[in-house]
């Protein structure tokens, strides 16, 4: 993208903001979302249930702006690469799945944890430099892949909060300007550093938006599901009117807040009309449970009183 148009973009952001509708408080929906492709292990969509009396959104983990060709990878300044497993997850296949599938959509996260087994970092040359790089490069990889929205999850960062969120929230608003994509999300959790990254980002661009990923099975397995509810009750607080899902892992740890602890807390929330939704990271390791938890989230949701 040419300085003029960047000089137009940062003109219409502000109208951009302004146009957009308030931020409803999170409330009973049915939206399911399930990460999926990280680990290489060949799952596919198909593999997984999809019930359709819910909002489905798989999530493909993940592109990050980090070099391919590199070892170790390292940073690409907004120059977005595919780190999933994209032999399986096709473009064909995110078609195939959509088309079988009306409740369907398919989103990618950016970001994520490690690469390589090497920490990510959220690492820029300039707010200006990237933001222009990841504009064109997640134009490409959304239409290239026929995607939905994206979800950010970036949990180390090189940059200090004002930093991230202009970069963050100047390219979802171009994005949804642009007609590109049609929804975006954050994925944060209980860390300080994270939450000042994240907690300044909704501060100022939380109309943007739309859903709260919020990886609460991070906070330990000794978490009681009445911690679980403090824990989403705290969120609420954290990010007004935002749409916060519960979550949870399937991955095999012993450092995790419990599936069952979990799902007994989205009960309650449920009950107190808070459930906006629920999320699973991921897919790929309930490959090996048959999915059952992909099921009773589901079954859960799909019997909401929806009101969203």
């Amino acid at each position: 993208m040419g300085s003029s148009k960047l000089i137009a973009v940062a003109l219409l952001l502000p109208a951009l903001l302004a146009f957009q509708a308030p931020m409803a408080t999170a409330v009973n929906s049915n939206l399911f979302r399930d990460y999926i492709g990280a680990i290489f292990n060949g799952v596919k969509f198909t593999d997984v249930p999809i019930n359709p009396k819910v909002r489905f959104d798989f999530i493909l983990a993940f592109i990050i702006d980090y070099t391919t060709e590199t070892n170790p990878p390292t940073p690409t300044n907004g120059k977005f690469n595919i780190f999933w497993q994209n032999t399986v997850l096709t473009p064909s296949a995110v078609a195939s799945i959509k088309q079988s599938n009306p409740n369907v959509r398919v989103a990618v996260s950016m970001g994520g944890a490690t690469v390589n087994d090497r920490p990510v970092f959220f690492n820029i040359t300039s707010v200006d430099s990237w933001v222009n790089n990841a504009v064109e490069s997640l134009t490409g990889i959304v239409r290239d892949n026929n995607l939905d929205g994206i979800d950010i999850d970036y949990e180390q960062f090189q940059v200090d909060p004002d930093t991230f969120t202009e970069c963050v929230g100047r390219l979802i608003t171009v994005l949804k300007a642009k007609g590109v994509i049609k929804f975006a999300s954050i994925a944060p959790f209980g860390n300080a550093e994270v939450q000042r990254h994240y907690m300044a980002l909704w501060a100022k661009y939380g109309a943007v938006i739309d859903y709260i990923n919020f990886q609460f099975y991070a906070y330990g397995a000794s978490t009681t599901a009445a911690q679980y509810i403090d824990f989403f009750n705290q969120q609420i607080v954290n990010y007004p009117g935002g749409n916060i899902l519960a979550s949870f892992t399937t991955a095999a740890t012993t450092t995790s807040v419990p599936v069952e602890t979990a799902l007994s807390a989205c009960r309650t929330l449920q009950k107190e009309g808070k459930l906006y939704g629920i999320f699973i990271w991921a897919a790929d390791h309930s490959r090996s449970q048959g999915f059952k938890y992909e099921t009773e989230s589901q079954a859960l949701l799909a019997n909401a009183t929806i009101s969203y």
